[in-house]
């Protein structure tokens, strides 16, 4: 049976890629995963630990933990969801997003390589491009301009995985998303920020003008893709992942505002509140997705019905986000939203 080493499984991405692999494969899964604050075992409650799934706590950049789970597992495929991965959080404190996202993902590539995987899958970011206002839409052979400390972590990421693809022969493949959302989002991004939000009767934030472009697509639609590039994609390449289609963040405020206009027609629907832009804010992401259509893959769920899906599972599921929007959330929130960075920044 094959093993595969999913990193960061109890993420938002990552939790939806194990559960595919569970219902589209035979394969052992073996999760590794550090529980931060957007870490939530609960993701995967119903999926019973034995032969087909078993769950790890630890983290990516213990050397001797990756070891010897290395050596208990010999995993001949390893895809890497583990990461900080917030710019706002990254603005106010980049030092964990080096430490995850850099030293994290060397100590797995030193490992997989004394360990000789077959397949060494690097999630990553249509970030690391930078902002492509102004441009055309980025290529997998774009230059790197990362323009905030989350995505400068990546694009490091990224190129120790090529350095370690072209130095050693580890069967690297990345993959770069477009700005993904659905259930079980931590409430610290925009659409679930603006959900959560929206349900409690309070205006809907959004940084500067709101006119920041982005592609949206839909969590199982990424979890597919990946799954394509792991299967069929050529070692040594890079794969971005996109619908194609940019719409502002207002657009995306306007859309939330539609939906529950019409899910209630005695429903008062919230304000959209401009707020201070967040420093370095990037206005456009934008890709080329040639090479991942070529394996076949293409988005299945339009925005509208993913929105739709999202606004309905965060409905029927409060209590969850109740319980993930405080605490430390609150803290993060209120530094960025509330104070607008004057304190950190």
């Amino acid at each position: 049976m094959t093993t595969v080493l999913v990193t960061g499984g109890c993420g938002f991405i990552g939790s939806h890629f194990i559960r595919l692999l569970h219902e589209r494969t035979e394969w052992r899964i073996v999760n590794l995963d550090r529980v931060t604050y957007a870490g939530d075992p609960e993701r995967l409650s119903d999926l019973r630990e034995g032969e087909r799934y078993r769950f790890v706590r630890g983290d990516i950049a213990d050397r001797e933990l990756v070891g010897a789970l290395f050596r208990e597992e010999r995993p001949r495929v390893v895809v890497n969801f583990a990461a900080e991965s917030h710019v706002d959080r990254s603005i106010l404190d980049a030092t964990p997003f080096l430490h995850a996202n850099v030293l994290g993902v060397q100590v797995l590539l030193e490992t997989a390589r004394h360990y000789h995987v077959e397949r060494f899958l690097q999630v990553s970011t249509d970030e690391v491009y930078g902002d492509r206002e102004g441009h055309g839409r980025a290529s997998e052979e774009s230059s790197l301009r990362p323009g905030n400390p989350y995505a400068a972590s990546k694009a490091a990421a990224d190129l120790l995985c090529l350095a370690y693809h072209r130095t050693y022969g580890v069967p690297v493949l990345i993959t770069r998303g477009s700005n993904t959302y659905g259930p079980w989002q931590f409430p610290e991004k925009l659409i679930p920020v603006l959900i959560r939000r929206a349900l409690a009767g309070e205006p809907l934030p959004l940084y500067g003008d709101g006119l920041q472009r982005r592609d949206w697509l839909y969590v199982t639609d990424h979890s597919e893709a990946i799954l394509q590039v792991l299967e069929r994609g050529e070692v040594g390449a890079i794969y971005n992942i996109a619908t194609g289609h940019e719409r502002t963040n207002l657009d995306v405020a306007l859309a939330l505002r539609r939906l529950l206009a019409e899910a209630s027609e005695e429903e008062d629907i919230p304000r959209i509140e401009h707020i201070p832009d967040r420093p370095g804010h990037d206005r456009r992401y934008a890709m080329e997705t040639g090479m991942i259509r070529a394996l076949g893959w293409s988005p299945r769920v339009t925005f509208e019905e993913g929105l739709a899906a999202t606004v309905r599972w965060y409905r029927a599921h409060g209590d969850w986000v109740a319980r993930r929007a405080s605490g430390d959330y609150e803290e993060y929130y209120d530094a960025v939203y509330v104070r607008h960075w004057r304190r950190e920044v």
